[in-house]
C-alpha cells in the first residue's frame, strides 16, 4: 500500500491525513478504514489531504462513498489543503459541488471559512 493513514480528534472531527499515493491499489484500504470509523460512530471526519502526492478515480470514489454515507448518519467528511493538481482535478470532474473541500485542516474542522467552492444556493420552485 502506497498510501499511510494518521488518524487524531480534532475540534470535535477526526482528522485523517493521507500521504503518498492514493490509487487503485490503495484506496480499497482508505474506504476500509474510514468504514471502521463510521462502525465506531465516528462521522465527523476530514481529511487531510496536504501531503497526499496523488489520487487517481478510484481514491476519489472513496471519498464521494464515505461522504455520503457519513451525511446520511448525520456527519460530514470533509477535505482539507489540497495540492492544486487534486483541487484541479475535483473541479473537472465535478466534485467540488458535491464534496466539501477547505483551504485547511482547521477550517475544514470547523465548517467556516476556508471553503475553496461553495455550490451555489439551490432554487427552489414552489
Amino acid at each position: 500500500m502506497d498510501v499511510t493513514f494518521a488518524e487524531r480528534p480534532e475540534y470535535g472531527a477526526t482528522i485523517v491525513t493521507l500521504s503518498g499515493q492514493l490509487d487503485v491499489d490503495s484506496a480499497p484500504d482508505l474506504q476500509a478504514a474510514l468504514a471502521g470509523l463510521m462502525r465506531r460512530r465516528v462521522v465527523q471526519i476530514v481529511v487531510d489531504l496536504g501531503p497526499l502526492k496523488f489520487c487517481d478515480s478510484t481514491g476519489l470514489s472513496a471519498f464521494v462513498v464515505v461522504h455520503r454515507s457519513c451525511t446520511a448518519a448525520g456527519g460530514f467528511l470533509r477535505l482539507a489543503a489540497p495540492a492544486p493538481l487534486l483541487l484541479q482535478t475535483l473541479a473537472v470532474v465535478g466534485l467540488l459541488a458535491e464534496l466539501p473541500v477547505y483551504a485547511s485542516v482547521a477550517d475544514a474542522c470547523l465548517g467556516e471559512g476556508g471553503r475553496l467552492f461553495a455550490p451555489p444556493p439551490q432554487w427552489v420552485d414552489r
